[in-house]
């Protein structure tokens, strides 16, 4: 029988537990067999598949690392940690992701959140990095969001931007007079890592922001103690219509922003991330720049504190 593909980052599982633990290596072998037994996506009716990788039945397999009683057979107490993960997981993914879940649907995004734990599996010990590989996960498999891939493409990079934005790193913000007297032409400046700056085919800002709203609004109604006379129902928010925007997304005294840019402010910003000169990545706006409105972004930049020292490339190693 042909076995199933394993998931993405995992290591195939032994196939059968270990008898007795007498080593490191026995107890690697029971974690590694019990990983992928909780995490093996849920089958019909969220209940455990039937069968393991190699066919074998499943509560074989459970029954080689838990015990029954007199209540629940091994498979049966399996399937309880079977379920936790799963809903757990597919609960985290819905709070993350509130502008996708509204534009596909609560189907549609339960289908793409459950192939998209099966084949990129939580790594973590935080549920922070949970949509990491989304936006990767829908280039490589764009049918679970069709029609609208093209949408669910650019919000699943923007929301999964604010997450970095919220708690990623970030540095110390560069001296304004280290940056005046340094050539620009020798000058390499470093943006902030929890800057995201995203060149997308939607206003999506717009759509999450409206999603957002009218979810703080069914909140509101159903924790409301007094009844109204009159109960409104919380509209659908209409989809966006495809338009070019460029965004970066980005914190300021602990709080989440996002900020629309302009075509020529967006490519100088990209260039210095990618280590360009300052003088080089000015010439990436385009000819029409104006050194008054170069003047006027990078202050905003500053005081924004998107700019700071560019980190040092990482050490070759010696072979």
């Amino acid at each position: 029988m042909k076995s199933a593909p394993l998931p993405t980052g995992l290591k195939p599982p032994p196939r059968h537990a270990p008898v007795r633990l007498r080593s490191t290596s026995d107890l690697r072998k029971l974690q590694r067999l019990m990983t992928h037994a909780v995490v093996r996506p849920l089958g019909r009716g969220d209940r455990l598949q039937s069968r393991w990788i190699d066919g074998r039945p499943m509560g074989e397999v459970a029954g080689e690392f838990i015990k029954g009683n007199d209540r629940l057979a091994p498979g049966e107490r399996l399937e309880i940690y079977n379920r936790m993960y799963w809903y757990r997981l597919i609960e985290a993914m819905a709070d993350d992701c509130p502008g996708l879940r509204a534009a596909l649907g609560e189907r549609r995004f339960q289908r793409l959140a459950r192939a998209y734990l099966a084949k990129y599996p939580s790594r973590s010990f935080t549920l922070r990095n949970l949509c990491s590989r989304l936006p990767r996960f829908l280039r490589e498999e764009p049918g679970w969001a069709s029609p609208r891939t093209g949408l669910a493409r650019d919000l699943s990079r923007f929301e999964w931007a604010q997450t970095v934005a919220f708690d990623g790193e970030g540095r110390p913000v560069l001296d304004p007079a280290e940056v005046a007297r340094t050539t620009p032409s020798r000058l390499r400046l470093g943006l902030q890592p929890y800057l995201s700056l995203l060149a997308l085919n939607y206003p999506v800002d717009d759509f999450v922001l409206a999603v957002k709203k009218r979810n703080a609004l069914r909140t509101e109604a159903s924790n409301a103690i007094d009844s109204a006379p009159v109960a409104r129902r919380a509209r659908r928010v209409a989809l966006p219509r495809r338009r070019r925007i460029h965004l970066a997304v980005h914190r300021l005294f602990g709080k989440l922003y996002y900020k629309r840019l302009q075509a020529a402010e967006f490519r100088i910003l990209v260039s210095l991330g990618e280590g360009r000169p300052l003088g080089r990545a000015v010439l990436a706006g385009g000819r029409r720049m104006r050194p008054e409105q170069v003047r006027e972004w990078f202050a905003t930049w500053m005081k924004l504190g998107w700019i700071c020292r560019r980190s040092p490339p990482p050490r070759a190693r010696a072979s």
